[in-house]
């Protein structure tokens, strides 16, 4: 059996830069064709919001490695914190607000290769 695998290093994979932070992605279509999900690292800079949206085909895990953050998800408020998971269904409008002094850094994986979003704002 051959195992084709993919491995991709944070250093050296592009930077995605906005105004409220950036994400990495490790792994996803573009980066893979036979991939069968999307994987990244996301920052949101201290006092900043990503903007709300929604992901039409696949639900989303957040997973914080450091900082904290307000989430929404639907009308409900989740605080998350470093080791905290939450899973996002799919079509379910969310965003992150960082209430916190430092960056928030989490592991952002979706159910789909070709992750799409849609933003509400």
């Amino acid at each position: 059996m051959n195992a084709d695998a993919t491995i991709t290093d944070l250093e050296t994979q592009e930077t995605l830069e906005f105004p409220w932070g950036a994400i990495k992605w490790l792994c996803n279509d573009q980066i893979d064709s036979d991939a069968e999900m999307t994987f990244g690292i996301v920052y949101i800079n201290a006092g900043q919001t990503n903007p709300l949206h929604y992901h039409p085909n696949c639900e989303e895990l957040i997973y914080v490695i450091s900082g904290q953050c307000h989430h929404s998800l639907g009308d409900e408020m989740h605080h998350l914190k470093p080791g905290m998971m939450l899973r996002i269904p799919q079509n379910v409008k969310h965003n992150a607000a960082n209430n916190g002094w430092a960056p928030v850094t989490m592991v952002i994986c979706y159910s789909s290769a070709d992750r799409q979003t849609v933003f509400c704002e």
